[in-house]
């Protein structure tokens, strides 16, 4: 069913003007912030179509497009029902990167399970007609181990350069031991193929006592993951407790620590950690003590910020700002926070086909905005 990507195509059921924030200044020049979107429930992603609109996710269960110029449609039909508790509900989604050919879209959603919810992925193709529909929907992966009861559902969705999916999924906080068993899919990083199958070459694949989806393990709540434009490698990152928020590039089979090693402490101050470093244990290539609740990573590729370029990006929650790391390599050399004078929890980044960059903000009233050089 081929979609039309026009805007006459969209029933509209809002009409949503765009206005211009203040300038905001940073070490490399004066931004200008737009709001582009407004009256969302607790958007929590966003993906570019073709033409140039948005299709957004709202926690609460729903998939909406968002013309350029602001306008939403209805609820797009067939979305699976979620378990909207907490920080669950229907969380990331991407395009498929042949989504031109199939129109087929990758999302992720806390899903209803006896005693809670697990982590899954679906598949569908997107009818963006005169009343959006996801076609053909089907979960491809469903998380394995004890179901959450509203908390630490990871849930972002990398493809690979070779077409294979990345997924995150969290510890569900209650059972955080679990990220370091191989017999469940608790704070693990998932590979698998675009049909849900298990590729061949994954680290666990056949054998005995451990799930064949996993790449990495010891995670403990990833919200935030991108594909290197230049190397082709996964870096994620994922929350600490009180202190120990960490960027990651995983690596297959290896395990990320948590919760053995770390830099944090538990939420009533008690100890969780052995030590912050062991043996046959990866360490992070950034941490924060203070945390800064980390959630949404792009890495800037764009043409309007010629400074930015190969610069990371991260929303903070608890910072309410928007963090800028400059890169050597796989280091981080130099940070910076930005736009705290907007108050905004930052839920995601990504960045536009315009070069601008784009911000999900994830309140009962939120919105997504457009940040460009100020004129």
């Amino acid at each position: 069913m081929k979609a039309h990507w026009i805007a006459g195509s969209l029933l509209l059921a809002a009409a949503l003007p765009a206005h211009a924030q203040q300038a905001f200044k940073t070490e490399t020049g004066d931004v200008r912030v737009d709001t582009i979107v407004s009256g969302l429930s607790n958007p929590w992603a966003l993906a570019f179509l073709p033409d140039g609109h948005m299709l957004i996710t709202e926690k609460p269960g729903r998939m909406r497009i968002a013309t350029r110029d602001g306008k939403l449609s209805p609820p797009v039909g067939g979305v699976p029902k979620v378990v909207a508790q907490n920080q669950g509900g229907l969380l990331d989604v991407i395009l498929d990167r042949d989504f031109e050919k199939n129109n087929t879209i990758y999302f992720c959603y806390s899903d209803p399970v006896s005693g809670g919810a697990q982590t899954s992925l679906a598949r569908a193709r997107l009818d963006a007609g005169e009343k959006p529909q996801l076609v053909d929907v089907r979960r491809i992966f469903q998380q394995e181990g004890p179901p959450s009861n509203g908390l630490h559902f990871g849930c972002r969705i990398v493809q690979a350069r070779d077409g294979n999916l990345f997924l995150t999924t969290g510890d569900h906080f209650s059972s955080r031991n679990s990220a370091q068993t191989l017999d469940n899919h608790l704070g693990k990083v998932i590979r698998i193929a675009p049909d849900g199958s298990v590729p061949k070459d994954n680290p666990f694949a056949g054998k005995q006592d451990a799930k064949p989806e996993i790449w990495s393990y010891g995670h403990r709540n990833s919200q935030g993951a991108v594909l290197h434009p230049v190397t082709g490698k996964l870096w994620m990152h994922e929350h600490g407790p009180r202190g120990g928020d960490e960027i990651n590039i995983p690596n297959a089979g290896k395990n990320y620590g948590w919760p053995v090693i770390g830099y944090g402490i538990d939420y009533s101050g008690a100890k969780i950690h052995q030590s912050t470093h062991k043996e046959g244990m990866e360490q992070p290539i950034r941490q924060w003590t203070p945390v800064i609740a980390p959630s949404g990573f792009t890495i800037y590729t764009g043409d309007l910020f010629p400074r930015w370029k190969g610069n990371a990006f991260i929303g903070g929650l608890r910072t309410r700002n928007l963090v800028r790391l400059e890169l050597d390599g796989e280091k981080v050399t130099k940070e910076e926070r930005l736009l705290g004078e907007l108050r905004e929890r930052i839920r995601d980044v990504r960045t536009g086909p315009d070069g601008a960059l784009y911000l999900v903000t994830d309140n009962s009233a939120g919105r997504i905005l457009r940040v460009t050089p100020a004129k």
